[in-house]
């Protein structure tokens, strides 16, 4: 959820500085930015929780989670850059309407990727548990597995 502040922030930042109205195009553009930095959220955080279940500390998890998923996250935000990019330089009949689309999505993913990068994983180790983690799914077969050792025996 940290990432969508600042997805709006640099969109936003972005129009301001090219001089562009905040009209239907760009508040399209910026439901699809939003959508993008979420998954780029919840692609670390979720690998680090496979790794917190897996054993580790939570600040070693966050770190191995950065590194294994920097170059996903990169490429996944570098591609939707460039290829956004045409209709933010985009010229001709119509295009004073889309370039404000590209501009937000340009920007508010350069932005919000820089950012992202330190900002997940520092709430991350201020806001996830010390413990392990454990899912429902996993004490949930425990105890059924219990239950059956019982009615064996």
């Amino acid at each position: 959820m940290f990432t969508v502040p600042l997805a709006l922030s640099g969109a936003l930042i972005f129009l301001w500085y090219f001089n562009q109205t905040m009209n239907i195009f760009s508040q399209i553009g910026i439901i699809m930015l939003i959508g993008l930095v979420a998954k780029n959220g919840i692609l670390m955080v979720e690998f680090a929780n496979q790794r917190k279940s897996g054993g580790l500390s939570r600040e070693n998890a966050i770190v191995t989670a950065a590194v294994a998923r920097f170059r996903p996250i990169l490429m996944t935000s570098f591609s939707t850059v460039l290829g956004t990019l045409p209709i933010a330089l985009a010229w001709g009949a119509g295009s004073e309407s889309r370039v404000s689309m590209g501009i937000a999505v340009v920007g508010g993913l350069i932005f919000s990727t820089a950012m992202t990068l330190y900002i997940v994983p520092a709430m991350y180790t201020y806001l996830s548990e010390k413990a392990k983690s454990v899912s429902n799914v996993e004490i949930l077969t425990d105890n059924h597995e219990k239950d059956e050792t019982k009615t064996v025996i």
